[in-house]
């Protein structure tokens, strides 16, 4: 059974981020909420996690995974970003925004796309993510929580509870959140290309 855990979404109380933070840090996946809707989590390095992931959502080996960031400084130790392409990510971040871009050494191969080897990256503008983050001290592996056959993602704390009970370790419910995916932008080639247009305004990308 997964633990419910509830925090104001302005002020999210310290003691119940840092309990989610050591879920995440001790090997656990947890659903959690952002600026464009709820996502599941886990270590960058959890194997296991993934899988999990990849269970819920019936992924395949294609799937872009997202690494969560809270800052340019993480972000810049898990991809590669050219001046001209920083520029404008700066400008659109934080926000409900996705990059896909070319990673670094710092990324597991198990998390590179096969053929293109990148990731996708983003800065959240939410205060219940960004304080697990700052909590955790390092990027979170993401996904949408969008269920197979389902075409809008889970908003609700207390849905995702009774969703996801059994292959959670944990709902970290902050109240606010999306209801859209983020709009993710590929950078891989250099030049931006929109590849699905979701809560982030896709114009500065056109």
């Amino acid at each position: 059974m997964a633990r419910y855990l509830d925090v104001h979404p302005v002020n999210p109380q310290p003691r119940t981020i840092a309990q989610a933070a050591e879920i995440i840090r001790s090997g656990g996946l947890i659903a959690y909420p952002t600026d464009s809707c709820f996502a599941l989590g886990c270590r960058i390095g959890n194997a296991e996690g993934k899988e999990r992931i990849a269970a819920i959502r019936h992924l395949d080996d294609k799937h872009h995974y997202t690494l969560v960031c809270r800052d340019f400084a993480q972000l810049g130790q898990l991809v590669h970003v050219s001046n001209n392409v920083f520029r404008q990510i700066k400008a659109a971040t934080p926000g409900s925004y996705t990059f896909i871009l070319p990673a670094t050494r710092e990324v597991p191969r198990r998390l590179l796309h096969p053929k293109k080897r990148t990731v996708g990256v983003r800065i959240p503008d939410h205060v219940v993510a960004q304080a697990l983050l700052t909590e955790l001290g390092e990027p979170i592996l993401s996904s949408t929580l969008l269920m197979p056959g389902e075409e809008d993602p889970l908003t609700q704390g207390w849905e995702v509870k009774e969703r996801l009970d059994n292959v959670v370790d944990a709902v970290l419910d902050g109240d606010e959140t999306g209801s859209v995916p983020t709009t993710v932008v590929d950078f891989s080639d250099g030049a931006p290309d929109v590849v699905r247009v979701g809560a982030g305004d896709p114009s500065p990308f056109r």
